[in-house]
């Protein structure tokens, strides 16, 4: 059986071709990549090692073995961070068994003031798991009619994996569901993120359990989202971590274009300054 890290080490191997690190071809293989004896030797391991680290049954490698590992597959600032949270919760971290207390749904009134600041951007307070736990009316309106916010509590990662509008309305599902599933991986604890995924994986199915074990941080790219009563919608995204006691995110859209600003000018009727919460 294998193991978060073992995955992803795997994965970022297989994703690497041989000739951007200056190895031969060496003819046909069985499986795409860099060959296991090459990464190997880049990272100063034996072959058996790295099979067993791969593989799951090897759970603490050292923290040299892992920054070795790191310069072996060039990993960049975010790849480096996901690995050493991989290599923790593989080591022992997740118990797994027992469904843990759900993260802390409150927001603070501090950030909720900061939310009223932010009038009429469109922002939103979120954790790692893809609750929407308040927002701006700004927010309300870009997302008005897509689905998102029609449940009680809403969820991206569940909206993104459950319902058949998300596709029509992201026309870059592919991109926002390896977002969502990677943000997993990143808390708010280990324990509640393996207690959420068991619960989405039957309702979500292959698409959602494919990327668990992909493991590979996606590239940052603006959010694009076709508006059922406007053009398409261009928008960075800026997100600010808050305090690790709140294990949640304050995020911030912020049109990515004039045309995006501008159609959202026109969406623009309601009242200034009301901030909506979700239960």
């Amino acid at each position: 059986m294998g193991t978060p890290l073992g995955d992803f080490v795997r994965a970022k191997r297989d994703s690497i071709q041989p000739e951007s690190f200056g190895l031969p071809d060496r003819g046909r293989r069985r499986a795409p990549g860099l060959r296991r004896s090459d990464l190997a030797t880049r990272a100063g391991i034996s072959v058996e090692y790295l099979t067993r680290i791969e593989q799951g049954r090897d759970r603490n490698p050292s923290p040299a073995v892992l920054n070795a590992l790191a310069d072996a597959l060039s990993l960049d600032a975010r790849e480096r961070d996901h690995l050493r949270y991989l290599a923790k919760i593989t080591g022992g971290a997740c118990p797994g068994h027992r469904r843990p207390s759900p993260p802390n749904r409150e927001v603070r009134p501090a950030v909720l003031a900061t939310l009223r600041l932010l009038e009429p951007a469109a922002a939103f307070v979120t954790n790692r798991l893809g609750d929407v736990l308040a927002y701006t009316s700004g927010f309300e309106l870009v997302m008005r009619g897509i689905g998102l916010l029609d449940t009680e509590r809403p969820n991206l990662t569940r909206y993104v994996f459950t319902d058949p509008r998300a596709r029509t309305f992201l026309p870059d599902w592919h991109q926002v569901a390896d977002e969502q599933a990677f943000d997993l991986w990143l808390g708010p604890s280990a324990e509640t993120s393996e207690w959420f995924k068991a619960e989405l994986a039957p309702v979500a199915g292959p698409e959602f359990t494919r990327r668990l074990h992909h493991h590979l941080p996606p590239s940052p790219v603006p959010l694009r989202i076709d508006h059922p009563a406007a053009q398409e919608l261009r928008w960075d995204r800026e997100r600010l971590e808050l305090p690790s006691t709140d294990a949640q995110q304050l995020v911030v859209l912020l049109p990515a274009d004039e045309a995006t600003a501008h159609a959202v000018e026109q969406l623009r009727h309601r009242p200034r300054g009301i901030l909506r919460a979700a239960s």
